[in-house]
């Protein structure tokens, strides 16, 4: 009995015959390099009625690349990271890159550990979001980090956080608050939104605000903000009218907290919050926010881990925040 032996998958052989090109054409539209617009519409139309795959593993062996790009960040679960792996694999698809996510859960071992497992997979690059002040990382590995400077010869793209805490304070000023608090909790290393803090007592004092701050490290007991806020509420009033949270997370809970004690938001405090959370991803704000550019951001992440020359980049891009409403502050009272 005679076995059909299956079809297979078509070559690039194929594609040139069936396009009537010669096979140096079909190399150039698949690799995206310039041919003639009837050339590129016949190879495609081959392409597509072929349903020739193109072998990118082997074009990764030609060119020495993987076409892959590691992106290290502590989890999916807070919003903020899973917007920002989002548009970084966004970012990446534009450019026919592939993202490998490792998800750290803040585990400084683990951040290590990806970045070994990285570079023995031979990624193209690695964006990071760590926390590990000892991180090794091999001097070949093209290297960004987010919102962390790690040396020199690492370039570190963040928002302007100082701007973003100045630019709170002088909202909740703008809005009619005079006496507010700066709320932080997050990790003691030194940090670019470590800045927002700087940014903020800024604000404060050229607007001529009073303020106090509570600060607490990752790991310590969110009941402190709690305790904190119940010492400054008199015959039922909360002293402060004005509450900045360093995270839109943050301020979702101290937002919370406030309505359990009896404190009601924006009439009597209003909160503003940094990041630019948004319900569901694309809803509305989850509270009145500094935005970051988590486009933006991502872009900048990828254009520079992906140039040629690494030396030329300069150690820290900082890009542009803005405020949002998103129903914590009265600013519609203030409105001429």
């Amino acid at each position: 009995m005679n076995v059909k032996k299956e079809s297979s998958a078509p070559t690039m052989k194929d594609v040139a015959r069936e396009a009537g090109v010669a096979l140096g054409t079909v190399s150039k539209v698949v690799n995206g390099l310039p041919v003639g617009d009837s050339y590129k519409l016949r190879v495609e139309n081959a392409i597509q009625k072929l349903n020739y795959q193109v072998n990118s593993y082997a074009q990764g062996l030609k060119a020495n690349k993987t076409y892959t790009v590691a992106l290290l960040i502590p989890n999916t679960v807070e919003p903020f990271f899973s917007a920002l792996a989002y548009h970084i694999n966004i970012a990446l698809l534009r450019r026919k890159y592939r993202m490998l996510l490792c998800c750290t859960d803040f585990d400084l071992t683990q951040e290590q550990e990806y970045i070994t497992m990285a570079q023995q997979n031979k990624v193209d690059g690695i964006i990071g979001l760590t926390y590990n002040p000892n991180l090794i990382i091999e001097e070949n590995t093209p290297f960004v980090a987010f919102d962390r400077s790690m040396g020199a010869n690492i370039p570190c793209v963040s928002s302007d956080n100082f701007a973003g805490g100045q630019l709170a304070a002088e909202k909740l000023a703008d809005f009619g608050c005079k006496n507010v608090a700066f709320l932080r909790i997050g990790s003691s290393l030194n940090n670019e939104p470590n800045k927002r803090k700087a940014g903020f007592e800024n604000g404060c004092l050229s607007r001529g605000l009073q303020y106090e701050m509570k600060i607490l490290n990752d790991g310590e007991s969110y009941a402190e903000f709690e305790e904190f806020l119940i010492e400054h509420i008199h015959d039922g009033k909360l002293s402060f009218d004005g509450i900045f949270c360093v995270t839109d997370g943050l301020a979702f809970s101290v937002i919370q907290t406030l309505q359990h004690l009896g404190q009601r938001v924006p009439e009597d405090v209003q909160v503003i919050g940094f990041d630019g959370i948004r319900y569901f991803g694309f809803k509305e704000y989850v509270c009145s926010t500094i935005v970051q550019p988590l486009p933006e951001i991502a872009e900048m992440c990828v254009e520079l881990l992906l140039r040629e020359n690494m030396t030329a980049i300069p150690p820290l891009v900082c890009l542009p925040v803005t405020y949002a409403y998103g129903g914590t502050t009265s600013e519609n009272r203030y409105r001429e």
